[in-house]
C-alpha cells in the first residue's frame, strides 16, 4: 500500500478533461456546489459528525500542520460536463490527506480533482435504498449516468471505498488493489483495518440503531467531542469523591486534610 503521500491521481488518458492550460478550468467557486438533491435520510448528518468528531484526534496527529480535509456530502469534480453538476459525485464522508484546508483563504465550495490533484483516501456511502447506486459499475459511454463504483475506481480511484447500509447492519469495505477494488475481510472484532491511519471501521449498535464508528488498532473506541467531554467530567467528578473519602477518613483519624 502507498503512504498517503504518494496517493496522487493521474489523468485517466480516456477520462481527459480538456487540453486547455489548466489555470482556464474552472475552479471550486465556479462549480455548483450541489445537484439539488435532498440529503435521503436524517441518519446522514449526525453520523458524518460522529465519523469526524472521532477521527480528529487521530489527524491531529498525523496532520500536525492541519494540512488535510474533510468532505461531507461535498462534490468531487472528477470531469467536466454540461451541466457541470454531471461530472461530479458527492460522497456521504470523504477524507484528503495534505491538502489545505483553505483555498484561496476560503472553504471549499466543492472539490475539484484538476485544480487538487490529490485523490481521497477513503470514501463512505451511506445508503438509503437498496445499495444499487452505490455498486453502480457502469463505465461511461453506454447513455447512462457512469456508475458511483466505476467513478471511485476507475477515475478517481480513492483507496478504499466504504459501503454502510444501516437498515441492514451491513458494512462493506473496498480496497484499491492493482487498479480495481477487492472486498476487505473483516478482522476478529468484525472491523475492517484502514491501515494508513492506524484505525479500524466498524458498526456499534447504540440505542438500537446501527452507527458507523472507529476504533484503533488496539480495539479501543475512538471517541467524539463530546464522549470525551463527558468521559472527562467523570473522571474529574471519581476524583473529587476520592478526594473526599480520603479528606473523611483523615478527619476521623483527627487530622486535618489540609495539613496532611
Amino acid at each position: 500500500m502507498e503512504s498517503p503521500e504518494a496517493l496522487i491521481l493521474p489523468d485517466p488518458p480516456t477520462l481527459k478533461t480538456t487540453d486547455r492550460p489548466k489555470n482556464s478550468l474552472p475552479d471550486h467557486r465556479q462549480l455548483p456546489e450541489s445537484d439539488g438533491t435532498f440529503v435521503k435520510n436524517f441518519q446522514e448528518h449526525p453520523q458524518s459528525i460522529i465519523l469526524t468528531s472521532s477521527l480528529e484526534p487521530v489527524l491531529q496527529k498525523l496532520h500536525p500542520d492541519g494540512c488535510y480535509c474533510i468532505g461531507q456530502d461535498s462534490g468531487i469534480y472528477w470531469r467536466l460536463t454540461n451541466p457541470a453538476e454531471k461530472g461530479a459525485e458527492a460522497p456521504d464522508w470523504f477524507y484528503v490527506p495534505h491538502v489545505p484546508p483553505l483555498l484561496d483563504g476560503e472553504y471549499r465550495r466543492s472539490y475539484v480533482l484538476w485544480q487538487e490533484v490529490v485523490a481521497p483516501l477513503i470514501a463512505i456511502e451511506f445508503v438509503s435504498g437498496n445499495g444499487a447506486e452505490e455498486r453502480d459499475r457502469t463505465p461511461p459511454g453506454l447513455g447512462n449516468q457512469v456508475g458511483k463504483f466505476w467513478v471511485y475506481e476507475q477515475a478517481i480511484r480513492i483507496p478504499f471505498y466504504a459501503i454502510f447500509e444501516p437498515r441492514k447492519t451491513l458494512l462493506e469495505v473496498y480496497h484499491l488493489v492493482d487498479g480495481s477494488y477487492e472486498l476487505l475481510a473483516m478482522n476478529d472484532r468484525h472491523h475492517y483495518s484502514i491501515s494508513p491511519l492506524g484505525v479500524e471501521l466498524g458498526i456499534r449498535e447504540e440505542q438500537g440503531i446501527s452507527w458507523l464508528r472507529w476504533w484503533d488498532e488496539a480495539g479501543n473506541l475512538l471517541l467524539t467531542g463530546a464522549e470525551r467531554a463527558v468521559q472527562a467530567e467523570e473522571k474529574a467528578t471519581q476524583a473529587e469523591e476520592k478526594a473526599a473519602r480520603l479528606a473523611a477518613k483523615l478527619r476521623a483519624l483527627g487530622i486535618d486534610p489540609e495539613e496532611a
